[in-house]
């Protein structure tokens, strides 16, 4: 377990975006994500999509940093008005904790409420990590996943 002393939050800069590139290329984390591009190696339409967004007033971007390690990324984002919450640790550091760790931290900066989370219906670990932090399942919705090729099941968390 890494303990939060280790895990901070940084603001995101264009930079970082390399390395949140590398992570989403991972197929276990790909297939748990479900939501992804439809072509997740198409690194120009990833890192173009991610600039526009680290300008964009309502997307709060953040990098997770353990032990001075760039380890994934945390947002708040807004869809028709609704806050929701995103996030994406690269698979070398699932099962520390530091999911729970930094969506706590990063609720502290963002104060957007209500504020939602959407995962798939056998995404586990981070239906613990909402959890964890006071999220609860309010519903279910159905969608593509370009991930899967396939319709699934996502489950819907609210935070007040």
């Amino acid at each position: 377990m890494i303990t939060g002393n280790n895990i901070r939050l940084q603001p995101t800069v264009a930079a970082d975006l390399e390395r949140f590139f590398i992570f989403q290329l991972d197929k276990e984390a790909i297939h748990l994500a479900a939501f992804t591009p439809k072509d997740p190696t198409d690194k120009e339409a990833y890192l173009n999509k991610y600039a526009k967004l680290l300008s964009e007033p309502t997307v709060h971007m953040r990098t997770i940093v353990v032990n001075n390690i760039i380890v994934g990324s945390i947002s708040k984002f807004e869809i028709e008005g609704d806050a929701e919450i995103t996030y994406w640790i690269d698979r070398g550091f699932w099962g520390k904790g530091i999911g729970t760790a930094v969506l706590k931290q990063f609720l502290a900066l963002e104060k957007a409420r209500p504020i939602f989370g959407r995962v798939a219906f056998d995404n586990i670990g981070s239906q613990r990590v909402l959890e964890k932090c006071g999220f609860v399942r309010i519903g279910k919705d159905k969608g593509f996943a370009n991930a899967r090729q396939a319709e699934i099941e996502e489950f819907i968390y609210k935070l007040t």
